[in-house]
């Protein structure tokens, strides 16, 4: 059985090369720097994926210890091949397996999305942290804010009309209001600090790249194979997209919170 937080077989693959350049690496940066200028010596990063976050933050702190953790072993396979210097680790938000008070930084980059009790994930992070320790963390704004999730919606009710899959606008990008991530960090124990709404520049090498990004390296492939060829489909949204972004390189603005909590 698939769930929208599941990636099986080579999705997590494809998700890094299609998708972690052109969507997750320009937060990772902002997310590094951040990292940096804490100057932590213990990090824990929750729901690292494949490691766009983890290679910036390895860079930012060479001499922090990093632990990168994440619930699927596809995700943590590929991060550990292509991020050295870290220890990772298959670990559940909500179960982190590390001791109370034992880091000093936890950094969550667009995960907190698909935890199904965000404010048990929360109250975990606060349990691990040290006494004025610090969680950072991104969530994705409304889909219409992001240039590229933007299109893909529209090409998607374009080629699926009355039928189109929601898991774009319900899953990465339905957690997007501010009070309600203010009050679950609250309900973990921890306090917002900060919470800053982001733009920033993603670049891909195509439209294309990216439709197959997201039909074949997210959830969202498992809702379209209910639908017919998994591949048609992909052509069908890479074209569509492509009409809307245009051919060759693309560039579009990408919309997300910027959250740091103690």
């Amino acid at each position: 059985m698939t769930t929208e937080a599941t990636w099986a077989a080579s999705m997590p693959a494809v998700y890094d090369e299609r998708l972690g350049p052109a969507l997750f690496d320009p937060f990772a940066v902002e997310l590094a720097a951040r990292a940096a200028a804490l100057q932590p010596a213990h990090v824990l990063e929750v729901a690292a994926g494949t490691g766009v976050v983890t290679r910036r933050l390895r860079a930012a702190l060479p001499d922090a210890t990093v632990v990168a953790t994440d619930l699927n072993p596809g995700m943590v396979a590929v991060g550990a091949g292509r991020v050295p210097g870290v220890t990772w680790r298959v670990a559940d938000a909500a179960e982190l397996g590390v001791p109370d008070g034992s880091v000093d930084l936890v950094v969550c980059s667009f995960g907190v999305m698909f935890f199904p009790d965000r404010p048990a994930a929360f109250a975990e992070a606060a349990r691990v942290l040290a006494p004025g320790g610090t969680l950072l963390l991104t969530v994705w704004d409304a889909v219409q804010r992001s240039t590229f999730p933007a299109a893909l919606v529209t090409a998607l009710a374009q080629v699926l009309p009355g039928r189109t899959p929601q898991f774009i606008e319900r899953v990465p990008h339905g957690y997007a209001d501010p009070a309600r991530i203010t009050a679950d960090v609250a309900a973990g124990g921890l306090a917002v600090e900060e919470l800053r709404t982001v733009t920033l520049t993603g670049e891909a090498s195509s439209a294309r790249s990216l439709a197959e990004g997201f039909c074949l390296g997210t959830p969202l492939r498992f809702a379209l194979e209910l639908q017919g060829s998994l591949d048609e489909l992909t052509a069908a949204v890479a074209d569509r997209m492509t009409a809307l972004l245009g051919e060759g390189p693309v560039r579009g603005d990408l919309t997300a919170h910027v959250v740091t909590a103690r």
